[in-house]
């Protein structure tokens, strides 16, 4: 039995998500026209039909059953113009990661058919970075990798891609946050200072390198928190007792009891490649709103990586500063954060007021 258009209830909603052209609904239903007979998704460029024309329908199935035609316009039977795009720039990861040499951009946009500009400014939305700072996170996390496992260096920095020792050198702060050698022997000799502070949601350890602020976690026992710290940097040097670091501290209690507010804090955040883009799309939440996994895992390219953008969000090192309690489940439910729900219901009730208040002032 053929299936009949939606139900009226929500066809404002949709005639004014067509009228904005939002993309952001594409997939969700698609709109029909009576006098040309073609169905076409939110999105599509088309001059606009009259409203007592359109009919909406659940999908481009449920269109043609009732005999209209897809648009050849915006093709609403294919992947929308987004997952186009998405596919491109997975594609465009795989082929960085599987290229034993730097792959130039002109390179890459043109294996993936598109404009080197558009190329670059599509990467950079999906995956949250340019591809040349992707191919070097990509190398950081070859380097980590093979320095965990206890190889030389020497051996490390060539598995990773780099053609010679001096161009890693160049880059090895920045990619290790400390000597590779100091790395593989678990942060030795690394400077990083610590301090556990009070705030309204219990204890909170806060820690930070020589480039910025490379932990905060709450939790109820103080103890617990510098044990894992500890466990982190087993062999770093830890300063726990540093009253030049007050202020940095105080800079995180504030923003713990003030999740809305803009995060101005320097960020030592070492993770894969892929970690990295989860992390930037998480910063990309704005305060007040939510998104799920599979939300996330859009917006980096990859659909399909729910379950790894999951675990990414749980090995986040900074609560707050990057938002992984903006995320809920697909049916809405706040569960699952590494610091506790009861705290994620907090700093997301806190954030709804703070916007609801600055939506009434202003």
């Amino acid at each position: 039995m053929a299936r009949k258009d939606m139900a009226p209830a929500n066809d404002d909603a949709r005639w004014r998500a067509v009228l904005a052209r939002d993309a952001a609904r594409d997939g969700a239903f698609v709109y029909a026209v009576r006098t040309t007979g073609i169905y076409c998704r939110p999105s599509c460029p088309a001059r606009h039909a009259r409203r007592e024309n359109v009919r909406f329908f659940a999908d481009g199935p449920a269109a043609e059953a009732a005999g209209f035609r897809a648009c050849r316009r915006c093709r609403p039977d294919g992947p929308s113009l987004a997952e186009r795009h998405a596919a491109a720039v997975a594609h465009a990861c795989r082929l960085i990661a599987g290229s034993e040499t730097p792959l130039t951009v002109a390179q890459l946009a043109a294996a993936v058919g598109m404009s080197p500009f558009a190329f670059h400014r599509h990467f950079k939305t999906i995956a949250g970075l340019t591809p040349v700072a992707w191919r070097a996170g990509l190398q950081a996390r070859k380097m980590r990798e093979s320095l965990s496992a206890g190889g030389g260096v020497t051996a490390a920095i060539y598995d990773a891609g780099f053609g010679s020792s001096s161009r890693f050198y160049e880059k090895s702060d920045a990619m290790l946050g400390m000597t590779p050698t100091a790395f593989r022997e678990g942060g030795k000799d690394a400077r990083i200072r610590f301090c556990i502070a009070r705030c309204t949601l219990g204890a909170l350890l806060v820690g930070a390198s020589d480039r910025g602020v490379c932990a905060i976690s709450m939790g109820d026992d103080p103890e617990a928190l510098i044990r894992v710290f500890q466990d982190r940097f087993p062999n770093a040097r830890l300063v726990g007792d540093d009253p030049d670091f007050d202020a940095l501290v105080a800079r995180v209690v504030a923003l713990v009891e003030n999740p809305a507010a803009p995060v101005d804090l320097p960020l030592d955040m070492r993770g894969t490649a892929f970690q990295q883009r989860v992390w930037q799309a998480l910063r990309t939440i704005p305060a007040g709103e939510t998104a799920t996994y599979a939300d996330i895992a859009r917006r980096i390219g990859q659909p399909k990586a729910v379950r790894a953008v999951a675990q990414a969000c749980g090995a986040n090192p900074v609560a707050v500063a990057t938002p992984c309690h903006r995320i809920i489940r697909t049916d809405g439910d706040v569960s699952g954060y590494r610091w506790g729900v009861a705290r994620k219901q907090a700093l997301l009730a806190r954030e709804r007021a703070a916007t609801a208040a600055e939506t009434s002032a202003g």
